[in-house]
């Protein structure tokens, strides 16, 4: 009985024993695991020969995405100024005695009855014989069965209205009302001849006048780059503003321009090539996207289990918890974001592909994803800086007092709110960038520096040798006059 009692406290011992190693070295290989875990990419690698795949990946992807990047944002460029371009030609086009330059909010102003009504005709004159005028390739739109979409001209006025500025009376039905005509480019003469009355305007009354025609024109510029050309439909509205009725009608264009991929095209050379090539490059993008994501989650998924072991370690050996600091070590943000922004950039580069095969045509679509991907492709960057110690403690001052700017910046935004609204309604009304919008007018200076023709040259001895003397470079100027001098600030 004795040796039973002996065997099974050696036995007790031993299993003891054995347990308590068995303890220890889960333990050790935790501890070895998470601080594996928070080792940099050239740690890991020297303590496991692991490689940094994700870091390369990253490395290839920033390039890739850059790339893509610039190569659509000049084509974008091309799309933007040939939009910008039209719009400027079509106001010199159908705006009588537009001068190029926009006065304001609005293109061309007219103050008299007649030129009105010659702005007026001048649109329909010119819309009635474009296809002599225009030099680039644009037309006329056409419905679906081949007819030419019509111009229409529409007025707004008031209903009724009798006004008589000499008596001081006045009587004004405030309720508007709209008339609308519209013609055939091809028969523009005789539908005027024929409603004549329509143009009969009571400016008293008159609000505006609004027209609207509907333009085809193909972008044949992205040529030169190796990119297929785009077919646009440009809507356009020509505005006759009387709502002041101040004596001044004010007349803008503007064009709202949708691109989409032409029904029927075809093109030989270098362009139909680069195009495959183009789309390769996409595909390939996308593919590195796809592993960097993979890779991303995976990593995330380690954490949680690593997360899980190191709770179960503390519940089991010291009944604790892990506390929310601890557990914020274990989720990367960083991650996320990179997932995030393969994301964007598979849907950016999905559609950028669309739109090289002229399937689609959303380039601002396109930039959103494209941009937004690379931003924060950019800012994963600073992950692996973080890794080094002088770019560390300045990523931890950023992250510490980034409240407490948030939180300054919420303040100040309150009172430059305050002075802006102050400033707008007290200043705003007389201050001359509300109606200066194509900078101050050149003084004598610079006109002279720029060798302007027509430099106001005044002469010997008269009164005018006075005024050209200010100028915002000036100060002042003596004059002498009878003796005496006086100053002129």
């Amino acid at each position: 009985m004795e040796l039973l009692v002996r065997y099974l406290d050696r036995s007790d011992s031993i299993g003891s024993t054995m347990t308590q190693d068995s303890s220890l070295m889960k333990e050790a290989t935790l501890r070895d695991d998470l601080r594996y875990y928070f080792m940099s990419p050239c740690e890991k690698y020297k303590a496991r020969g692991q490689k940094p795949w994700k870091l390369g990946v990253q490395i290839l992807k920033i390039v890739m995405i850059t790339t893509q990047l610039i190569l659509f944002g000049l084509n974008n460029q091309l799309v933007v100024s040939y939009k910008e371009e039209n719009t400027i030609a079509l106001k010199n086009l159908f705006l009588k005695d537009y001068s190029g330059v926009d006065e304001d909010d609005y293109c061309v102003s007219v103050y008299s009855q007649q030129r009105v009504y010659d702005s007026l005709y001048y649109v329909m004159d010119q819309y009635s014989q474009l296809g002599r005028l225009t030099v680039g390739p644009i037309s006329y739109a056409e419905d679906e069965e081949g007819r030419f979409l019509p111009l229409v001209i529409c007025k707004q006025f008031y209903k009724r209205g009798s006004v008589e500025p000499s008596d001081e009376t006045y009587d004004i039905d405030a309720e508007l009302e709209k008339a609308c005509m519209s013609f055939n480019p091809k028969t523009v003469n005789q539908w005027r001849s024929q409603n004549s009355s329509f143009f009969d305007l009571d400016f008293y009354r008159l609000v505006d006048v609004e027209i609207t025609f509907q333009l085809k024109g193909i972008n044949l510029q992205t040529v030169r780059s190796r990119e297929l050309p785009d077919c646009y439909s440009f809507y356009v509205t020509i505005t006759f503003d009387n709502r002041c009725h101040s004596g001044m009608v004010k007349i803008s264009l503007d064009t709202d321009s949708i691109s989409n991929a032409c029904r029927d095209w075809k093109i030989s050379g270098t362009a139909q090539k680069n195009t495959h090539y183009l789309l390769v490059f996409d595909g390939f993008i996308i593919l590195v996207c796809i592993t960097s994501a993979i890779l991303c989650t995976r990593s995330i998924v380690l954490a949680v289990r690593l997360l899980q072991r190191f709770s179960r370690f503390l519940n089991e050996n010291y009944n604790r918890k892990v506390c929310e600091d601890d557990q914020r070590e274990f989720l990367n943000c960083w991650y996320l974001l990179i997932i995030f922004s393969d994301l964007l950039a598979i849907v950016g580069s999905i559609l950028k592909m669309e739109i090289q095969a002229k399937s689609l045509t959303s380039y601002d679509v396109c930039s959103i994803f494209l941009g937004t991907s690379t931003l924060m492709v950019w800012v994963g960057v600073i992950r692996y800086l973080g890794y080094f110690e002088k770019y560390n403690v300045l990523l931890l001052t950023m992250k510490a007092a980034f409240p407490k700017v948030l939180r300054f910046c919420c303040c100040a935004g309150m009172i430059y709110l305050g002075y802006t609204f102050c400033g707008w309604i007290v200043l705003g009304p007389y201050h001359e960038k509300n109606y200066q919008m194509n900078g101050f007018p050149m003084t004598d200076l610079q006109k002279f520096l720029l060798e302007q023709k027509d430099f106001p040259v005044a002469e010997e001895g008269s009164q005018t040798d006075i005024n050209v003397g200010y100028s915002t470079f000036c100060c002042c100027r003596r004059v002498p006059e009878n003796d005496d001098i006086i100053l002129i600030s």
